[in-house]
């Protein structure tokens, strides 16, 4: 079983900077693409950004060119940086392990307890 531990949410303001952090442990890191969502209260999971094992990393659209997500392998952490935040960046915030290939999917992935954002206007 793998177990993820996120950090780094809090109070921002649209146009700040926020970095996100997801310290993994229990299976073998490189093993696992380790992916963020975001949930509002009452709605769906939200894709953000992707590592993969080999460290490509993949985006959601609105976050393309604002947000980089890497991951140090002798640390077993991933960290998401996110710039220039827009609205609707709010919510929890959740760190995600999947196999291999996995993809986007919700389903068949391990989860953290997740780290709030909150609008501080």
């Amino acid at each position: 079983q793998v177990q993820l531990v996120e950090s780094g949410g809090g109070l921002v303001q649209a146009g700040d900077s926020l970095r996100l952090s997801c310290a993994v442990s229990g299976r073998t890191f490189s093993d696992y693409d380790i992916g963020w969502f975001r949930q509002d209260p009452g709605k769906e999971l939200e894709f953000v950004a992707e590592v993969r094992g080999s460290s490509t990393t993949s985006y959601a659209d609105s976050m393309k060119g604002r947000s980089t997500i890497s991951r140090d392998n002798t640390k077993n952490t991933v960290h998401l940086q996110m710039n220039t935040l827009k609205p609707g960046y709010t919510g929890i915030y959740y760190c995600s392990a999947s196999p291999s290939g996995h993809g986007r999917d919700v389903a068949g992935r391990s989860w953290g307890q997740g780290t709030e954002v909150t609008d501080s206007a």
